[in-house]
């Protein structure tokens, strides 16, 4: 598991781009919308979800990522 530190509250989709899982904010969105992406275990389609201190995110064969809090991206 790998963690990715973000400033605070951050959308699913940024995440995605921030965690070097997407390239762009268009490909995190096919990304997505495909249903390859799960948070906590669970599969999410949607992109604005706000992910918090602690969230797992998995994308399939990109292993598990974890949301933690300090410096990192910009609000």
């Amino acid at each position: 598991m790998q963690t990715v530190s973000v400033k605070g509250s951050i959308r699913l989709d940024r995440f995605l781009k921030w965690a070097g899982m997407a390239g762009s904010g268009g490909q995190a969105k096919v990304i997505i919308q495909s249903g390859m992406v799960k948070v906590n275990g669970e599969k999410t389609i949607n992109r604005g979800k706000m992910l918090n201190q602690g969230d797992e995110v998995s994308l399939e064969d990109s292993g598990i990522f974890r949301v933690v809090y300090g410096a990192g991206e910009k609000e």
